[in-house]
Parts: C-alpha cells; structure tokens; sequence
C-alpha cells in the first residue's frame, strides 16, 4: 500500500471505498442492506465511529468518516470483521436466497487464497483512505457519494437510493443517523 493510502492524521475525516471480492453483488436483499446498517449502529456505539456520508451499493460501499478513539484503520477493520461475520451468516440462514452455495463457495474460494482468512473472505483488503482536508475536498467526496447510484443507473436521483446519506442531506433520516461534520457551510 503506497503512501496516498494510509491513515496518516488519525483524528481527521476520511473518505473510503471498500468492495466484496470478487465485487460480488451481495447486497441485493433488504436484509443484506440490514446487517451494514447493524454494523454502523455497533461501530459507532462500541468502537467511536461518526459517519458524516455513506453509500451502500450492492458491490461495495462508500464512507466519510472519522474515528474518535484515533484509530481509524482498527475502526475500518473491525466494521468489515463484523460485517463479513454477520454477512455470511445471513447469507447460510436465508431460507429464499437462490445463490447461496455459490456465494458461500466464492467467499470460501477467496478465503483460501489469503493466509489469514480462517474460511470466508467477505471483503478486499484495501480502502484507499484519502484525508479530507478542505470543505471543498469534503464536497467533492460527498457529490461523488450521492451520484455513485445515478452513474450506475439505478435512480434518476441521488435522495432516491434508500441506502445513501444523500436521503439525509434531503432531511429523510429514516434508514440511518449521520452525523454534523460541522464545517460545509459556505
């Protein structure tokens, strides 16, 4: 991992991206979408996580953030440790999923390629964590977040997608709480 993909200031916000293998769209069920936002709700209680943006997409997902205990690439490792954990768990328990064995089989697939994976692999290992460190940085994040399901033809409109931040910035706080970053004004 080169130097643009660390986590240099530990108590500035971040903008990341992180993916499935494979970028197997896994995140196609209500229930899926459920566990992610389980996930966020446990990291922020448990682990000092403020969320500022996010998008869910059914291959990856989009983040701003901060840690608030200064470590905000264990934040990011334990999120995904929970996430994976509680991912193929649902993906074994659904009695209606019609790709489960080879869901299961892909993620065991890619769990056998890394040394430290015990069985599955869930997610790829990078982040690509960029330090936001101007409002218009900030912004720029932010509008890439919200159109992410327009550029992939899914809404005509970012509010549209259930699962995004920009339903928040419309004042519909229905699926998740985010927080103030506190500095977009102006």
């Amino acid at each position: 991992m080169g130097r643009n993909y660390k986590f240099h200031n530990v108590t500035a916000p971040y903008f990341v991206s992180f993916a499935t293998v494979y970028w197997l769209d896994v995140f196609v069920r209500q229930q899926y979408f459920e566990v992610l936002v389980t996930s966020v709700d446990h990291c922020r209680k448990e682990k000092g996580l403020e969320l500022y943006a996010y998008c869910f997409m059914p291959s990856h997902i989009h983040f701003i953030f901060r840690s608030t205990k200064g470590d905000p690439g264990g934040l990011l490792r334990d999120f995904k440790k929970h996430t994976a954990k509680n991912m193929v768990k649902a993906i074994a328990e659904h009695p209606r999923e019609s790709r489960k064995e080879w869901l299961l089989w892909m993620l065991e697939k890619a769990g056998s390629k890394e040394g430290n994976v015990s069985k599955h692999q869930f997610w790829q290992h990078h982040n690509k964590p960029i330090e936001l460190w101007s409002t218009a940085v900030i912004k720029q994040k932010i509008d890439y977040i919200h159109g992410n399901p327009v550029e992939s033809g899914f809404v005509l409109h970012p509010e549209e997608w259930k699962y995004s931040s920009a339903k928040n910035f419309s004042d519909d706080h229905t699926v998740m709480q985010i927080d103030e970053i506190g500095f977009l004004d102006g």
